[in-house]
């Protein structure tokens, strides 16, 4: 039973997942709150689904870029569980679990999430071999870059915010999924990290770092 965990961002996202069904999941508004409320709703799940920390096969986590609390906390604490529990460790890109929750589209794809003071961090896609593929590297934006950016149709997922909506509702050749399909579930998470794992692409707890967003 792999459990994975999302604190790149204010969201926070838990799962239990055992390769084929998603036992519990959950994701809330942190708001700052990521060291106070993760052990215990970690707890909180597994007495849910009536397993104990013991029964864990696997940890992942959301390796970002993302806010530096949120990551040194997630890390820390999925470290942990690793080290303790003697478990396979694996880390994933923020905005590639973005990208594996949507639906094969024709178009391309920018995965976006918040970086503060108006800025917002992005990364393009293409569909290529039945997977979504990082086309490019990150890029630090605004909402009106972004807008002015678009020269044909393309799929714009993630932390879209009201004022992203409002920008790019006149942009003709950018497409929104709706907000149910913007959260970054961790379900997703576990399913990318399950297939690294069965690939053996582990991760070493000890040296495994974060990729913190751009200053």
């Amino acid at each position: 039973m792999l459990l994975a965990l999302d604190t790149a961002t204010q969201m926070i996202g838990l799962c239990l997942y055992d390769g084929m069904q998603v036992l519990a999941e959950s994701v809330w508004a942190g708001r700052r709150y990521h060291t106070v409320s993760l052990a215990p709703e970690t707890a909180i799940m597994l007495r849910r689904v009536g397993r104990s920390p013991s029964e864990l096969t696997a940890v992942a986590v959301a390796l970002g870029p993302g806010s530096y609390t949120g990551l040194r906390i997630g890390l820390a604490f999925a470290k942990g569980l690793a080290l303790t529990h003697n478990l396979p460790l694996v880390g994933i890109p923020t905005l590639d679990i973005v990208a594996r929750s949507q639906p094969r589209c024709s178009e391309p794809m920018l995965a976006v999430m918040p970086a503060g003071r108006g800025r917002i961090i992005g990364l393009w896609y293409k569909w290529e071999r039945r997977s979504w593929k990082a086309d490019g590297e990150i890029e630090t934006l605004t909402w009106g870059e972004i807008a002015e950016r678009l020269e044909e149709k393309t799929l714009i997922c993630g932390d879209v915010d009201p004022e992203g909506r409002r920008t790019l509702a006149d942009q003709p050749l950018a497409i929104l999924p709706p907000p149910a399909h913007a959260i970054r579930r961790p379900s997703f998470l576990a399913e990318l990290a399950l297939e690294r794992i069965k690939a053996g692409k582990l991760m070493d707890p000890a040296t495994l770092a974060p990729v913190y967003l751009p200053s």
